[in-house]
C-alpha cells in the first residue's frame, strides 16, 4: 500500500513538473518558430510550423549597425553591473559571514529588505534620484541602480556559502598572521568560484534582459542597450511581429548560453549554501 501510494506519488510529481514545463516552453517554442516567418504567414499560422526556414528576419537584425552599438552597450553596462556586484556583494557577504559585530543582524535584514519590493515599484523616485545626481543618460545611471537592486540576493547567496566553510581555515590563518582583509582575498574567494560564477550568471542575464531601466533613464539613441532595440520595430501605426520575435529570439540566445556553459557552477553554487557538512 506504501509501494503504490509512493508510485503515485511521483507518478503526480513528474506529471506536474512535465505541465508547467509545457506551460514554459510553449511562448518560447512559439517566438522562436515565428521569427522564421513573415508577416503574412504569422497572421495566417501563428502557432504552427513555419512552411520554410526563412532567415531573412534574423538577416535583417543582424545587417543594422545599430544592433551592434546595442549589443556593445548591453555588454558593457552588463560587465561593469556584474563586476561592481560581485566585490561589493562578496565583501558584504563575508563581513556578515565571519565576522561579529553590534547590529550585524539588523544591517543584513535590512538589506534583504529590498528583495520584497519590485524594482518596478521604484522606478519613479529612482527616476527623481538619478536626474538630481545628474546620472540620466550614463552608463551610470544603468549601472548603479541595478548593483543597487541586486545586492540583496547577491549577498544572500554568498553568506550562505561563506558561512559553509570550515572554521579550521580562519583558525589556521589566524596562527599565520592573516587579516581579516588577508583570509578574504587569499582563501575565500579562491574557494568561492561557484557561488561568484552563479551570482555573476544571474546578474549578468538580469541586466542583459533589464528594459524598463534603460528606457527609462537613457534617451542618446548612441547609449540604448540591446532590449531597447526592439522599439525600433514598433511604429506609429504598423508592428513588424516577426521581426520583434526574431529579436526576441536572438535575445533569448547568450542567456541560454550563459546558463549551459555556468550551469555546473550554478548548480554547485546553489547546494553549496544549502548542505552543510
Amino acid at each position: 500500500m506504501g509501494i503504490g501510494s509512493g508510485r503515485a506519488h511521483r507518478l503526480y510529481h513528474d506529471l506536474a513538473l512535465v505541465a508547467v514545463g509545457i506551460f514554459v516552453a510553449t511562448p518560447l517554442l512559439v517566438t522562436f518558430l515565428g521569427g522564421f516567418k513573415d508577416q503574412g504567414e504569422l497572421r495566417a499560422n501563428p502557432f504552427g510550423l513555419p512552411s520554410t526556414l526563412n532567415l531573412s528576419n534574423f538577416a535583417q537584425i543582424l545587417s543594422q549597425p545599430d544592433i551592434w552599438v546595442y549589443v556593445g552597450n548591453s555588454l558593457v553596462v552588463a560587465g561593469m553591473t556584474v563586476a561592481l556586484t560581485l566585490i561589493i556583494g562578496a565583501m558584504a557577504a563575508f563581513a556578515f559571514a565571519q565576522i561579529r559585530f553590534f547590529g550585524s543582524r539588523m544591517l543584513l535584514n535590512y538589506v534583504l529588505l529590498g528583495m520584497m519590493f519590485p524594482f518596478a515599484t521604484a522606478i519613479l523616485p529612482l527616476f527623481v534620484r538619478l536626474r538630481d545626481f545628474g546620472l540620466l543618460n550614463s552608463y551610470a545611471g544603468l549601472v548603479l541602480p541595478q548593483v543597487a537592486f541586486g545586492l540583496g540576493f547577491s549577498i544572500l547567496l554568498m553568506r550562505s556559502f561563506f558561512k559553509q566553510l570550515p572554521s579550521e581555515l580562519w583558525e589556521a590563518a589566524q596562527i599565520d598572521g592573516c587579516s581579516y582583509a588577508g583570509f578574504f582575498w587569499k582563501v575565500t574567494l579562491p574557494l568561492s568560484t561557484p557561488i561568484l560564477a552563479t551570482v555573476g550568471v544571474f546578474v549578468l542575464v538580469q541586466s542583459w534582459n533589464n528594459f524598463l531601466l534603460p528606457l527609462v533613464v537613457l534617451n542618446d539613441e548612441s547609449l540604448y542597450t540591446w532590449p531597447i532595440g526592439i522599439m525600433q520595430f514598433q511604429g506609429e501605426y504598423n508592428t513588424e511581429w516577426s521581426l520583434i520575435l526574431a529579436f526576441v529570439t536572438l535575445t533569448l540566445i547568450p542567456a541560454v548560453i550563459f546558463f549551459a556553459f555556468a550551469q555546473k557552477y550554478i548548480v554547485e553554487g546553489l547546494t553549496g549554501g544549502a548542505v552543510k557538512g
